[in-house]
């Protein structure tokens, strides 16, 4: 195939920063998704149904003049969120999920979760209006290894989680390991998981070739090559309760390029391309569309997107940084080259951040 035509797909998490940050990547993702997860990670973070209305006004008065694209928003979970905030979101028609941070895992995460036990009552509320958990699955455990804190979480935390409140509907964000996807193969339908276009694409090689390479450096972190390969197995499989998650997250080169560097890749300028070129290396471009455009939405009991979008096989050269507020981001493959490239309806191909979704 040289072309390939799909359903525009949506981007089942995201990270969009806020103020003029936001207002520089978020047209990355409008181009290319129709709808998105907007991560609720803020300074402060989005706590309450009022905190994510305002936060969608921001995002949908930054977006580009006739964008369509619609953010679905998250709360963040905290050990004294009120479970009365539970049904308030599920009344909102705009809050589409929880978020559950363990405290101090990953970006802006200090306020997170110090023990799932304290929310009880909320997952419970959950359950009942059926609000889906979000999960960042890793321990915090500072014995753990650091590769190994998805499947300890799976173990220590998830299982039991799941046999507490069997109807809670679950993703397992950012899947990263053979373990989870044996996790998700082996549970019911209200479990899911999303795959990261890095984590198909790179192992933790890519961390370390050539000296330290922070624009790698994600958490969870890239793992073994057998770990990719489960994920690839997983993606490609035509498993509905796998679908696609860019966990795309902007930081400034200072905040990456540093003694302590923060964890999180951008790989919005060019996600869907990214996908394909993991699909294809996989003999899968087949599968692309439903895992890209059709099962994220079905688990959120969303409708498909009618919209189409062109995906053309032709390699174009990624910018050494990109725009990021009054800073500047280095994006996934900076300074190199993407197989496909997003075309618009009339077969001509834009510039590198000019690209149009093909409407049929």
């Amino acid at each position: 195939m040289d072309t390939i035509t799909l359903a525009r797909p949506d981007d089942w998490h995201l990270h969009l920063r806020d103020g003029a940050a936001m207002q520089s990547v978020l047209p990355d993702t409008a181009r290319r998704f129709a709808r998105a997860i907007v991560m609720p990670n803020l300074k402060p973070p989005v706590r309450s149904v009022e905190d994510a209305r305002a936060y969608r006004e921001r995002i949908l008065a930054a977006l580009p003049a006739g964008s369509n694209f619609q953010p679905l928003m998250t709360l963040y979970l905290t050990d004294n969120t009120d479970p009365g905030e539970i049904a308030r979101a599920q009344a909102s028609g705009f809050v589409h999920a929880v978020k559950y941070y363990p405290a101090g895992a990953t970006t802006n995460s200090d306020l997170g979760v110090t023990d799932l036990a304290n929310c009880g009552a909320v997952f419970a509320e959950m359950e009942q209006h059926g609000v889906p958990l979000l999960l960042h699955g890793e321990v915090t455990d500072p014995a753990v290894d650091v590769f190994d804190r998805e499947a300890v979480f799976i173990e220590r935390h998830l299982i039991p989680l799941h046999k507490k409140f069997p109807a809670l509907k679950i993703v397992l964000e950012h899947l990263t390991t053979q373990q989870g996807v044996d996790f998700v193969q082996a549970a019911p339908a209200n479990i899911a998981a999303t795959i990261t276009a890095h984590h198909l694409l790179y192992n933790r090689n890519a961390l370390f070739q050539g000296g330290m390479r922070p624009h790698y450096f994600c958490l969870p972190v890239l793992k073994r090559e057998a770990h990719r390969q489960a994920l690839i197995d997983a993606a490609t499989s035509g498993n509905a309760r796998f679908f696609l998650g860019t966990d795309s997250a902007p930081h400034p080169v200072g905040a990456k390029e540093t003694a302590c560097g923060c964890a999180g890749i951008y790989t919005a300028h060019a996600a869907i391309e990214l996908y394909a070129e993991a699909f294809e290396t996989a003999r899968a471009l087949d599968k692309l569309e439903a895992f890209a455009s059709h099962f994220g939405a079905d688990f959120y009991g969303l409708p498909r997107n009618s919209e189409r979008i062109t995906l053309k096989r032709e390699a174009w050269a990624v910018p050494d940084a990109l725009p990021m507020g009054e800073t500047m981001l280095v994006p996934l493959r900076a300074g190199e080259s993407v197989a496909w490239r997003m075309v618009n309806e009339a077969g001509s191909v834009p510039g590198p951040g000019c690209l149009d979704v093909a409407v049929n």
